[in-house]
């Protein structure tokens, strides 16, 4: 971890930022919404509110009062969402000032430490609203931060956090990456646009990091979330586990993730299937990146530029079979009137991926959609096998990792199955 950044030197562009009201925003709440609160939910919804004292921009302080006008949470006010306060503290009254973040900041960071060990450096620092700081994620990536904002009620609070996240965690830059929708909200963001860099030098091209001792590059300004799918590095580890002497197949395999694990446990041939030529592309420097691995040097890598479904259904007409097949699609379902759509996509790519599976051989496959729940998905994934006749011995199951910790039902959305396929 590099130490470069003692006395940041922030973007200009922060300093065009209104500070914060002064004056806390106070609020009053109904039953269910209370409910929710003491349970440490942390969002608020603007029907649940049933009185407000007034008006706020988005980034000033509410305070939540229950029926009894007793103190419930503090939080940040957001007039454009339906999520109207996002929730940083709960229970007993509290001041919410850099000392809080402080010790917030310096908790979460320990329980990292133990990845560190294993030779990674690219990892979640802070997961969002399961870890007390709702729309803020942080990834880090060997020297550069990556923070991904999901409501600009952030905004005025960065010079502040800043210099606090530097002091905790020292990197030689910070980006910002914006959801879609706060880049909708273009009058609200000051300047600051989806991949800005708030400090430190540019990028003169991807950010290399490590994991579990692989190399891997990503791309922090324009890469899927924030560079680099982190959430998968546990699933990862056990694939190249399993994968020695084998042939793999890995679908919507994006920069080569899940094939560089197989290559490094001792897989003979590895497939990467993705739509993406640029990302087949950065699946190819990330083999060559760790060529030294004489496992991913002697394995074959072949890459296959095609839709998932067309792909899976070509290899299966040409009678390619794989020894271990991974399939992890994008999220499916990002509101609930796309469940059954996701659902039966689910079960059309396991009867796909089953068709160029040997007998006896392994099928992993993952979900990402938060909507789709835990016993849907893998109830879908038994179901295609045993409607094609090739029922599926499961060996475990998966859900997230140390860096993506759940603290609240809707933040639980990753799950993966590993199982035998007759």
């Amino acid at each position: 971890m590099s130490s470069h950044v003692s006395a940041p030197d922030l973007s200009p562009l922060l300093t065009a930022i209104p500070a914060p009201d002064a004056e806390n925003i106070t609020l009053r709440v109904d039953r269910s919404a209370e409910r929710a609160l003491r349970k440490r939910h942390p969002w608020l919804f603007e029907d649940g509110i049933r009185e407000q004292q007034r008006e706020g921009r988005a980034g000033d302080h509410a305070v939540i009062f229950d029926r009894n006008r007793n103190f419930l949470a503090i939080g940040l006010y957001d007039p454009g969402s339906s999520i109207r306060v996002r929730i940083l503290h709960a229970g007993k009254p509290t001041p919410v000032d850099a000392d809080f973040f402080r010790k917030r900041f310096r908790k979460l960071a320990a329980l990292r430490e133990p990845l560190i060990k294993k030779g990674t450096d690219g990892y979640r620092l802070i997961n969002g609203e399961n870890e007390g700081m709702p729309g803020f994620t942080l990834d880090r990536y060997a020297d550069s931060l990556v923070l991904k904002l999901y409501t600009p009620a952030w905004l005025p609070h960065l010079s502040l956090l800043i210099p606090l996240l530097l002091e905790v965690q020292p990197a030689e830059r910070l980006v910002l990456r914006l959801s879609r929708e706060v880049m909708q909200r273009k009058d609200e963001l000051f300047g600051l646009s989806d991949g800005t860099i708030l400090c430190g030098p540019e990028l003169a091209g991807p950010v290399l990091f490590r994991e579990n001792g692989l190399t891997f590059e990503c791309d922090p300004l324009r890469g899927q979330k924030t560079g680099f799918f982190l959430d998968q590095r546990e699933n990862r580890e056990r694939v190249g586990n399993l994968a020695c002497g084998k042939e793999v197949l890995n679908v919507f395999s994006y920069t080569g993730g899940f094939s560089l694990y197989a290559a490094r446990g001792g897989a003979k041939k590895v497939v990467s299937l993705d739509i993406s030529k640029p990302a087949l592309a950065a699946a190819e420097r990330n083999f060559a990146l760790n060529r030294a691995e004489s496992q991913v040097r002697a394995t074959k890598h072949e890459i296959l530029l095609a839709d998932a479904f067309k792909g899976l259904q070509e290899l299966a007409e040409q009678k390619r079979r794989f020894d271990l097949v991974i399939i992890d699609p994008p999220s499916f379902a990002k509101k609930q009137s796309e469940v059954k759509n996701a659902l039966a996509a689910y079960e059309r790519l396991v009867r796909l991926g089953i068709r160029v599976l040997r007998s006896g051989g392994h099928l992993v496959m993952a979900s990402c959609s938060a909507r789709v729940s835990a016993e849907e998905f893998f109830n879908v994934v038994h179901d295609a096998a045993q409607k094609v006749g090739r029922p599926i011995d499961e060996v475990s199951r998966s859900g997230h990792a140390v860096d993506h910790p759940v603290g609240f039902p809707e933040g639980e959305y990753l799950k993966c199955l590993f199982g035998i396929v007759a």
